[in-house]
């Protein structure tokens, strides 16, 4: 076993790097111990915010970078402005350089399987005595309870928690178009983390934080619970829902267009049939108030249907943004690197991708949607190649490079 050094320098003493040190976590410091998207979420929201995150990936490197299909994009989407060391944690070097890195940084974050980081010593119990300040944030299936074993995915608590049931039409539960219970998940842990930051500001001690994806996706249709409550009545699946509002679809119009338009008050309805020179349907009594419109909606919208089908979605969106109305062309993904509102306000960033086969070429990834004293929070540091800051990490925690060296040749770090 290669010595390891005494002593190492606490994240607290290191210097923030120029480019984030007017951004509100500058100066901190994270190691994550992730992988997929919900605990990498958590570490991007952080890193975004200034902290100096550290990516901890196997000597192999986190699998995230080399799926295919729908999981392609999940590495550089969530890893940005990160630093990567690689380490491996079976042997006992690398886990000694995982152990003193821990016990450096102001926030651990993980979302592995209950048990595993206990298994190495890198648990908040196991950390906590060497570092008292730490927060320690835990990204789960489910919180502590019956569940609290079971695998769980984003799709597995879509299934169990009501989600799919309201996003697909009866009979048909559909897991929703994007990760939200591991983004949202990830994004709860950073929250949780800040404000365990400010606690430590008072008590001057750390704390661990849990967040999960079965809790999150309940919180999510948490709406659709208190509808039970409220009414007595069971909440249907969107598609096949009462909507609260009469003008509130999606419409096929000319050459085979859709586009999503709205109205949902009564002065949008008579602003609607002005615009569209519909004042027989202003002037109809049965159509006088929203809820008459609602209860209408039967006879009302293959009407509307049939009146709207002669516009094409361009003339729409026009009459509809002249005049304030709620609309919305439907787009596919791809097609947003290309939205002029994303591309005039710096909504994306251009990054460099670290893996595959377009490795080394330029994307554009979307930014996190804030702005802090009138800035967007960019990207500093690109997603990182594996084991980019494995040498210069380790000669901060006391390592030479010699020391470095031979543990990169024992095959212990990478």
């Amino acid at each position: 076993m290669t010595s390891a050094p005494a002593s190492f320098a606490p994240a607290s003493s290191a210097t923030p790097d120029p480019a984030s040190r007017s951004l509100p976590l500058a100066g901190l410091r994270v190691v994550e111990f992730t992988h997929m998207v919900m605990g990498p979420t958590c570490g991007m929201v952080l890193a975004d915010l200034g902290a100096e995150v550290i990516k901890v990936e196997p000597v192999d490197g986190d699998r995230t970078r080399h799926l295919l299909g729908a999981g392609a994009g999940f590495f550089p989407m969530f890893n940005r402005n990160k630093k990567s060391i690689a380490l491996d944690l079976r042997s006992p070097d690398g886990l000694e350089v995982a152990r003193r890195l821990a016990a450096s940084a102001d926030v651990v974050a993980q979302n592995f399987k209950p048990g595993v980081m206990g298994k190495y010593g890198l648990d908040y119990a196991a950390l906590s005595p060497l570092n008292p300040r730490l927060i320690y944030v835990n990204h789960t299936g489910f919180l502590p309870g019956p569940y609290e074993h079971r695998t769980a995915l984003d799709e597995v608590v879509q299934m169990m928690g009501g989600l799919a049931y309201m996003t697909g039409r009866p009979g048909d539960p559909l897991r929703a178009g994007t990760s939200v219970n591991d983004i949202m998940g990830g994004m709860f842990g950073a929250i949780g983390a800040m404000a365990a930051l400010m606690q430590r500001g008072i008590t001057g001690r750390g704390q661990e934080v849990d967040s999960a994806l079965f809790e999150n996706n309940v919180f999510l249709v948490g709406q659709h619970m208190m509808q039970f409550a409220v009414t007595g009545q069971p909440a249907a699946p969107m598609p096949d829902r009462i909507s609260s509002w009469a003008l509130y679809d999606v419409f096929s119009v000319k050459d085979g267009e859709q586009i999503f338009l709205a109205a949902v008050s009564d002065a949008q309805w008579i602003t609607f049939c002005d615009a569209m020179g519909y004042a027989d349907l202003k002037a109809d009594p049965l159509l006088a108030t929203n809820n008459d419109r609602v209860r209408a909606r039967a006879t009302m919208l293959p009407e509307l249907r049939q009146r709207l089908a002669r516009h094409s979605a361009a003339e729409l969106a026009a009459i509809f943004e002249k005049n304030g109305l709620p609309f919305a062309p439907i787009l596919r993904p791809e097609q947003l690197f290309d939205d002029p509102h994303l591309n005039a306000t710096g909504g994306l960033a251009d990054i460099t991708l670290p893996d595959g086969e377009r490795a080394g070429q330029t994307a554009r990834t979307t930014l996190f949607p804030l702005r802090m004293d009138g800035q967007r929070l960019g990207v500093r540091l690109q997603p990182p190649v594996l084991g980019q800051h494995t040498a210069e990490l380790m000669e901060q925690l006391g390592y030479s490079l010699e020391q470095v060296q031979a543990l990169q040749a024992q095959g212990a770090v990478a």
